[in-house]
């Protein structure tokens, strides 16, 4: 019996000698299916960032009881970025496996197994698999799709012309139809008669059929000399365990499994876009249109049914300026049980704004600031779709919130400050800082009543402390203040130059000592990198800063 086992064991390490551990062609099969695998689960986990409405709910709803838990849903745009890199990446993993295996196809075309060859005959050329076979042209269309995506997602674009992106990203519905249309060649198959054709086994009909014997087989096949153990090669035979293969070998193309992976997170996906549709059907009524310094307009409107929290955004469409873009904004004003009015304040930057001002304010030359809602004046249709959740609803569920704003990105406070303003008692919020940050005088002037109205307010309720407000003007050539006698306690909380961040978190603490603060920043991407950056420090004060962000950059 050891004897037996030692000649067996030299077979098997000459056979690992005469034949490669993993050759090119399974080598780019592997790739293929593992990185098939791979984008599967992306394309699957991509669309649910997108499911805005559930991910509003689950912000809002007490589902998800942990603000920390919460907070993960504030990385969903990260999650969705991160997916889409991953798809790339292994669509390039994919794509030159591909090809690597439409060469083998074609290289080493076997009559043996005719239907396991992607390739109709020897030498055949490879950019025939790629243009006249359903995998191979729908993989090239969808890499083309996913190449407009890709360079239309870049920030360059984005930001020179929206346009292009938004109807690019589109094309995602197109990907998807290719996608199953891709898996349904049968490119890949497996061996269904494994039981009966094992791997290695030998074909002895096929040994006769060419007059070879066993032991010339053997002898044929094994190069080097066979153990000193058997001295025939008929011992080998007699004394080891060889399969002998009992019919030809049968294969069959893979069942298609891409709709498992992502028929639910799509349908999911269809359903919400429906619900929207439905939902965003009716026009909003809108009551007024207020011009604002430094390119900037107000739209106040009303809608029945409509509930918002503080914090939330909204997306306008009006078809008048395009037929399939639209944009979201943050609500500044939400309904509440005394009052159903709404709005949003829009900054003029792009073709869509534009476009959108001129319809709704009067040329410039008529000078008028402010638009009452007048029968006679005829506003284009606008639809609203939401409202959508964002990291600013949480600021009002801590004790102390640092609420930190760069020019326009004050919107998402306005809605808080305007919830303040109506009453502050039901919530958990006792204490807040308010910086923003602007490079004109002007553009205090958006809120400058706002701030006024809740600074008298507290101020009246004897806690002057419950908001600290600082403004920050960082580009300017002398002293200014906001023109206005009733802006006289925004003058006193107006400095020049920029925070110096490191004080006031240093300050901030010692005045919380032990308590956790909630920083929350809307502005530029350098902001946000540093107030990021100061939250995560330690301090002696053992204050905690947890960091929430939005960045319209």
């Amino acid at each position: 019996m050891l004897t037996a086992v030692t000649g067996l064991g030299s077979i098997e390490s000459t056979v690992a000698k005469n034949l490669p551990v993993v050759s090119i062609h399974q080598l780019g099969l592997c790739l293929s299916r593992a990185s098939a695998s791979v984008l599967n689960l992306n394309c699957s986990l991509i669309l649910l960032p997108m499911c805005r409405i559930l991910l509003a709910f689950l912000r809002g709803s007490q589902k998800v009881p942990s603000r920390r838990t919460r907070r993960l849903l504030d990385k969903s745009r990260t999650f969705h970025i991160t997916c889409g890199v991953t798809i790339c990446i292994f669509s390039g993993v994919h794509v030159a496996a591909h090809l690597v295996n439409a060469l083998n196809f074609s290289v080493n075309y076997s009559e043996d197994f005719v239907e396991l060859n992607a390739a109709r005959y020897r030498n055949e050329d490879p950019r025939k698999l790629l243009f006249t076979t359903v995998p191979g042209l729908t993989g090239v269309c969808m890499v083309v799709v996913l190449f407009l995506m890709i360079t239309a997602s870049t920030y360059a674009i984005r930001v020179s012309n929206y346009d292009i992106f938004w109807y690019t990203h589109n094309l995602f519905f197109v990907f998807y139809m290719l996608l199953m249309l891709h898996v349904s060649g049968g490119l890949l198959k497996y061996q269904t008669n494994l039981d009966t054709h094992p791997p290695g086994c030998i074909n002895l009909n096929r040994t006769s059929s060419q007059n070879i014997s066993l032991p010339e087989y053997f002898s044929e096949h094994f190069h080097e000399p066979f153990p000193e153990e058997f001295s025939k090669p008929e011992e080998f035979t007699q004394n080891t365990f060889v399969k002998i293969c009992m019919e030809e070998p049968r294969f069959q193309a893979n069942f298609p499994q891409t709709w498992l992976w992502i028929s639910g997170p799509l349908c999911l996906y269809c359903a919400e876009r429906l619900y929207r549709y439905i939902r965003s059907n009716k026009p909003v009524t809108i009551i007024s249109v207020i011009s604002h310094p430094s390119d900037v307009m107000e739209i106040r409107m009303v809608k029945e049914n409509f509930k918002a929290r503080p914090g939330q955004y909204i997306i306008l469409h009006c078809p008048s300026v395009s037929a399939l873009e639209n944009h979201p904004f943050t609500l500044t004003m939400c309904p509440t049980e005394t009052k159903a009015t709404f709005g949003v304040h829009l900054k003029i930057v792009g073709d869509w704004t534009e476009r959108f001002r001129d319809l709704l304010l009067p040329p410039s030359s008529q000078d008028s600031e402010i638009l009452p809602f007048i029968q006679s004046r005829n506003y284009p249709k606008l639809y609203i779709d939401g409202p959508f959740g964002s990291p600013f609803e949480e600021s009002l569920n801590y004790e102390i919130s640092l609420c930190v704003a760069g020019g326009i990105g004050v919107t998402p406070f306005a809605s808080i400050l305007n919830t303040l303003l109506d009453d502050w008692k039901p919530y958990k919020l006792r204490r807040l800082y308010f910086i923003w940050v602007c490079r004109d005088i002007q553009s205090f002037r958006w809120f400058a009543d706002l701030l006024c109205m809740l600074h008298n307010k507290f101020w009246q309720e004897n806690r002057p402390d419950y908001v600290n407000i600082q403004l920050y003007l960082s580009q300017t050539d002398g002293i200014q203040k906001i023109i206005g006698e009733k802006y006289h306690a925004l003058n006193s909380r107006l400095f020049i130059g920029r925070p110096r961040w490191k004080l006031l978190f240093d300050e901030i603490a010692k005045y919380n000592r032990g308590k956790t603060v909630g920083v929350f920043c809307c502005g530029p991407n350098s902001l946000s990198k540093t107030l990021h950056k100061l939250s995560n420090q330690n301090n002696s004060y053992g204050t905690r800063f947890e960091y929430n962000k939005e960045s319209f950059s």
